[in-house]
């Protein structure tokens, strides 16, 4: 099966998951917000399937290219 991995774009703090582990989601869906420079960011899934793994916590601080979610 295909794995999709989403990694942070912008470093920041983790400040809301969306998802859970099984959920389905769409492509396009909001996986979670990563706050940075006083900015709310949502993270999309970039594709449909379903979450296998989540990688962060809330209140995570994340650095650019960091896991945050497996879909497959």
């Amino acid at each position: 099966m295909t794995q999709e991995i989403v990694e942070a774009p912008i470093t920041g703090r983790v400040i809301a998951i969306e998802v859970s582990v099984g959920d389905k989601v769409e492509e396009g869906d909001v996986l979670l917000y990563i706050e940075s420079m006083k900015m709310e960011n949502p993270i999309l899934s970039p594709i449909t399937g379903t979450v296998s793994e989540i990688k962060v916590t809330k209140e995570q601080v994340v650095e650019t290219g960091d896991i945050l979610i497996v879909i497959e």
